[in-house]
């Protein structure tokens, strides 16, 4: 990662901050970190769910992508999920503001989904993925949170439990199990090869 700027900023300056490039950045300790690029699959994932959910009668103002939560963490202010399913309190509170962002007051959504970026645990994505990002997203009592990791071929999904996810794996041709979202009919490995599973 690069640090971009050695200005500290607030949450509202990171949300409001455009320097005219489409670099993506976190807000690490005050100062702005450029993330990585994403992999292809992971769009692609973010895609073809993004164009499965409404097939489960859930509106667009349900879905959110390029969409920040904010948490409280050590690392970040505010996280940028790959997908986030709204609860309708989420998605309301969100009316009018000309920052997508999910305040720590604000009701939470439904699921926040995070496709994993490819690399081994010594690797600050994995300790991001697999570490802080379920503790900040368990932090605020967002019930329910998918990790989708296509390099490791399976997709986890967590449920709040006491403060802490737990996790269940679902790989190949198992179905997804989801309590948010009970009518769900996907495999893992639909999910995983976006879609383009035989």
């Amino acid at each position: 990662m690069t640090v971009a700027t050695d200005l500290r900023m607030t949450l509202k300056e990171y949300l409001d901050y455009d320097d005219g490039t489409d670099t993506r950045y976190e807000l690490v300790d005050g100062v702005l970190v450029e993330m990585g690029a994403e992999s292809r699959i992971n769009l692609l994932i973010a895609i073809f769910l993004i164009q499965y959910f409404p097939l489960l009668r859930l509106k667009a103002d349900r879905l959110g992508i390029k969409e920040r939560i904010q948490v409280r963490s050590q690392y970040v202010a505010a996280r940028d999920p790959d997908l986030i399913i709204h609860s309708p309190e989420s998605s309301a509170a969100l009316e009018g503001r000309t920052e997508s962002c999910v305040l720590l007051s604000d009701p939470n959504p439904l699921i926040v989904i995070e496709v994993v970026s490819p690399g081994d645990e010594t690797k600050q994505n994995y300790k991001r993925d697999y570490e802080e990002k379920p503790n900040e997203y368990a932090d605020r009592g967002i019930q329910e949170f998918w990790r989708i990791d296509p390099e490791r071929k399976w997709v986890q999904i967590g449920i709040l439990i006491s403060g802490q996810y737990r996790f269940k794996k679902f790989q190949g041709n198992q179905a997804l199990i989801s309590s948010a979202l009970p009518e769900l009919t996907l495999t893992a490995v639909q999910v995983l090869t976006a879609g383009r599973s035989k």
